[in-house]
């Protein structure tokens, strides 16, 4: 979770240097090498203390686990974009595990978010499930690019004091070291 607490927008990498993608149509999601393109480019939102993160792709839609198999017989489900019908809805949400200086993306529903390689339809695809073969757990782990860090907004701390100046407005008059330290927090 602390990867993801100090940052607004994110690529996410796959083992073979591949980012996550938001497809034009604004519903599908890939794999691409483009590291230019605004489609790999993710907002997040935290929610510390349930352990959760929510990624919004460009088009204002959430990265989401999906129950639509990606070939009707497999276990992957399709990881889609969309707009939440209700604000409980879990398919958005994504647990992140850490391993060392990656992570895993885990749903509420206990699969994985996993970048697909091979023949079509499974090239560049993207799906969530279960790894059943020990070899495909490091395949679930992503490294996280911060493309825009998130900005710690100045709240008031009882270290701050508020004087009047000579105008009487209302302003801070100076920092001390301890005030520096507070807002470092």
């Amino acid at each position: 979770m602390d990867l993801f607490l100090k940052a607004n927008k994110v690529r996410l990498i796959t083992i073979k240097d591949k980012y996550l993608t938001a497809e034009d149509d604004e519903e599908s999601v890939s794999q691409s090498r483009d590291r230019s393109s605004d489609n790999v480019v993710w907002t997040v939102e935290c929610e510390e203390k349930r352990n959760v993160v929510r990624f919004k792709s460009r088009f204002g839609k959430y990265l989401s686990a999906s129950n639509v198999p990606i070939v009707p017989g497999h276990s992957g489900r399709k990881v889609v974009q969309k707009v939440p019908e209700k604000r409980t809805d879990i398919s958005i949400e994504w647990e992140p595990i850490r391993d060392g200086f990656q992570v895993r993306l885990k749903t509420l529903m206990g699969d994985f978010l996993r970048p697909n390689g091979g023949l079509p339809p499974w090239r560049n695809s993207i799906t969530h499930d279960v790894p059943h073969l020990p070899k495909t757990k490091e395949k679930l782990l992503w490294d996280i690019e911060v493309v825009e860090p998130r900005v710690n907004k100045i709240r008031h701390s009882p270290h701050i004091r508020r004087t009047k100046s000579a105008d009487s407005s209302s302003r801070f008059s100076r920092l001390k070291i301890m005030d520096v330290i507070a807002l470092g927090r």
